[in-house]
């Protein structure tokens, strides 16, 4: 094993829960932990004083604001405050205490909205952002860059991993502030429940999307760990996609829903593609193994067996 203390930030979300899992099924003991109630990170002062004392070898940015369209769009200053404040108080603190590696995970919305399918890394700032998520992905550039400046300058072992569009165990089912996957489960399973009533979605359908399992972004985290990776940031995905319309059908027939879907056309697509080139990771060894159609029966099992308290985040209470 190639890192003795990891502290994971953001352990309770679905992504750094994830990893935490992963790490602790491989064997690693040494693990540090805290939650948003007993460490702040977008306190400054917090953050470099717990860094200082626990003096980390190795740090996983999981923390972060996220959300769907509708949430970015809302609240634009929580999105893009919240996630600069959070990555650049760990990244600086961890700078500054000679913590020996970082991981930093980033968005496959730091890319152009109109660029070239699939998106290489080295399209990053060649053209404008999608309006809707600019906010987050603007934040998530700025901490790529900081790490990608950090190497550069310093030698820091940091590195960026940008997922495409994650969904599993532990998702966010707020239908507000919810991304596209656990948003329509649980509307098919609500209209299913109510008879199979017809399931109003946003958009046309035809925008087309990668989704990853968030267990293989999880197996990516600690392959970056435990394998020497070259460059300052990879791609983390399938390289498969597919139509939001075509996820739908695939959710609905999932879930048991016989209704009707209707889309409403009056709400924004978002970009029209975002499908991640993944052969700079694929060319360092890692792969996904969980297929779109299994992942989705393993995330509405869970949401079966947690319906009673699944997670909804709220931007404002």
């Amino acid at each position: 094993m190639s890192a003795n203390k990891i502290y994971i930030a953001g352990h309770t979300g679905m992504v750094g829960s994830s990893i935490l899992e992963a790490f602790q099924q491989r064997g690693y003991a040494d693990i540090i932990t805290k939650s948003s109630s007993e460490l702040d990170l977008r306190r400054q002062a917090d953050v470099e004083t717990f860094i200082h004392q626990v003096k980390p070898d190795m740090i996983i940015l999981a923390a972060a604001r996220v959300g769907g369209i509708w949430a970015n769009n809302e609240y634009p200053y929580e999105f893009l405050f919240d996630n600069l404040a959070i990555q650049h108080n760990v990244i600086n603190a961890a700078h500054q205490n000679n913590v020996e590696r970082l991981i930093f995970l980033g968005s496959s919305c730091i890319y152009p909205k109109h660029a070239d399918q699939p998106l290489k890394e080295q399209y990053l700032l060649t053209g404008s952002l999608e309006p809707t998520n600019q906010w987050y992905a603007i934040a998530k550039i700025a901490g790529l860059k900081l790490c990608e400046a950090l190497k550069r300058e310093y030698g820091r072992n940091y590195i960026a991993l940008m997922p495409t569009n994650l969904y599993g165990r532990r998702d966010n089912f707020d239908l507000e502030t919810s991304h596209v996957v656990p948003a329509m489960i649980r509307k098919f399973h609500e209209a299913k429940e109510e008879g199979h009533q017809p399931v109003k979605l946003w958009g046309s359908g035809m925008p087309m999307r990668e989704f990853l399992y968030v267990n293989d972004l999880a197996d990516a985290v600690l392959y970056a760990v435990e394998n020497k990776l070259e460059e300052s940031m990879y791609n983390i995905g399938t390289g498969i996609d597919l139509s939001i319309n075509d996820l739908a059908q695939l959710i609905q027939d999932i879930v048991g829903h016989q209704g009707e879907i209707q889309w409403d056309e009056s709400k924004p697509d978002g970009t029209p593609r975002k499908l991640l080139d993944v052969s700079k990771i694929h060319s360092a060894g890692w792969n996904h193994s969980t297929e779109l159609k299994r992942g989705l029966q393993k995330t509405y099992s869970w949401f079966l067996q947690n319906e009673s308290n699944f997670k909804e985040v709220k931007i404002k209470v």
